[in-house]
Parts: C-alpha cells; sequence; structure tokens
C-alpha cells in the first residue's frame, strides 16, 4: 500500500480524520483537498484511529450514499453546515 506516501501536518491530520467522520464530506472532497483516495483514507483512518474507533467508523460509512458523489442526492450540494466555519 503505497499511495499515502505524503506527510501531512498535525493539523491537516486532525482535518482529514474531521473530513472522513462528517456524513456529508464525499471521499472525492477529501481527495481534491488533499491528494487521498478513498483507498488512501480508509489506510490513514487504520493508522490513526484506536482498532474500535476505526471499525465504527467503517461501519458508518460503508454504504453511506452522501460519502460518494456518484450516489449521492442532488439535494446535497455541500459538504457543511454554512454556519459551521463562522470567521
Amino acid at each position: 500500500m503505497g499511495g499515502c506516501s505524503m506527510k501531512l501536518s498535525d493539523e491537516d491530520t486532525s482535518r482529514v480524520i474531521e473530513m472522513a467522520w462528517e456524513d456529508r464530506t464525499p471521499f472525492e472532497a477529501i481527495e481534491v483537498q488533499f491528494g487521498l483516495s478513498e483507498s488512501e483514507v480508509i489506510e490513514f483512518m487504520r493508522r490513526s484511529l484506536k482498532p474500535s474507533s476505526f471499525r465504527l467508523w467503517r461501519k458508518r460509512v460503508t454504504g453511506r450514499n452522501t460519502k460518494h458523489l456518484k450516489l449521492r442526492s442532488p439535494e446535497v450540494s455541500r459538504a457543511y453546515c454554512p454556519t459551521q466555519y463562522k470567521r
């Protein structure tokens, strides 16, 4: 498994984990922002989370339509709530 060779900062690592847990953030958005494919995100999460947390995450995202742009309903047009990132 070689694809995930790039070194992420602590801040980016935290953001990838956050995006991976968010129901409305598709894997494609993580790939665009961080260059990690879906399989690389899965490996990244396997290495970053405790085994029980990883299993919980996998159970949560497996088959979840909103994690894949192609399976997503057209009504889901953004990855996060507009008030999520207040400045």
